[in-house]
């Protein structure tokens, strides 16, 4: 079997709330980071490679904090995003600053990558069911990819409404679209609602969404250049904020040219942490499963 390998998207280092960098927030009992428990879940299942997508001027910091963790459990690689890195059409956007979302990123990747990869955000928190069913599509997959999707409930938060792709299957539970519906909250009646298109929608607590956890054969990477390559084609050369994500290449690949996305629902809950107070609640939810004996403290 080929190196099985989790891509990290974590090019987003540095964004900060309050006057800390979230990335290396210690949440777990014994100080450990988001990022330790996705490893921790990866090598279990299987993953014998973690492969990083960072920025050139955030290499020393990460290298030496989340990286020096890493390293010490799985081989460990890294590759660098800049927004002159492009299939087509590298020199036309001088004025450039602003990376061209997770598409790109990925596309770095192209040449790290000898066999079937999985990707996650470095800041969320995924859970060991969902990296169970991942890592047990992508050792003997069905078809090209897979999304490991989240019940809409377990990724609701209490400080306000949420942003979340919300998944729609045909009968055999392969992805036909998905919706981006913003502003998702439980009302007062206990009933969820969103906007899809400027339109109210009434949601379920079983509803899946994604929450980009993506699973993939390498043969995936051709049609992720052809997706970037159409999309930076249609762009004016002082395009400063345009970017293309990986749902929207997977997305436009199932309209355009039928290509099967397996929906994999998970019960694991997910989690980040955008606010200051989210960490506390982080917090307890980590220590509840130590409790439980999901995970141990120190996690490794």
């Amino acid at each position: 079997m080929s190196e099985l390998t989790l891509v990290v998207l974590a090019a987003g280092m540095g964004s900060r709330f309050g006057e800390r960098i979230k990335q290396l927030e210690p949440l777990g009992p014994s100080g450990e980071l988001l990022i330790d428990y996705s490893v921790h879940d990866a090598i279990k299942n299987g993953f014998t490679q973690v492969l990083f997508i960072i920025r050139r001027d955030i290499e020393e910091l990460f290298k030496s904090t989340i990286g020096a963790r890493v390293e010490k459990l799985v081989k460990t690689d890294y590759v660098f995003q800049s927004p002159d890195q492009l299939p087509v059409r590298a020199a036309d956007f001088p004025s450039r600053t602003k990376p061209w979302g997770t598409a790109q990123a990925l596309w770095c990747c192209k040449n790290a990558l000898n066999g079937e990869f999985a990707v996650i955000n470095a800041d969320d928190f995924y859970g060991a069911d969902a990296f169970k069913l991942l890592g047990d599509f992508l050792k003997n997959p069905i078809c090209t990819s897979c999304s490991i999707d989240f019940l809409l409930k377990n990724t609701l938060s209490e400080n306000g409404g949420v942003n979340r792709g919300i998944c729609r299957t045909d009968a055999e539970h392969y992805l036909t679209l998905v919706e981006e519906t913003k502003g998702i909250r439980r009302g007062e009646d206990g009933v969820i609602r969103g906007k899809f298109n400027g339109e109210e929608r009434i949601l379920g607590d079983n509803d899946t969404t994604s929450m980009s956890m993506w699973g993939f054969k390498k043969e995936f990477l051709p049609i992720l250049e052809r997706q970037l390559s159409d999309f930076l084609d249609l762009l004016d050369t002082d395009e400063p904020k345009s970017e293309l994500t990986i749902a929207e290449c997977v997305g436009k690949e199932i309209k355009q040219n039928g290509f099967k996305c397996l929906d994999i629902p998970t019960n694991s809950r997910w989690f980040g942490i955008t606010y200051e107070s989210e960490v506390e609640a982080a917090q307890e939810t980590l220590a509840k499963y130590v409790e439980h004996g999901i995970y141990k403290t120190p996690l490794n």
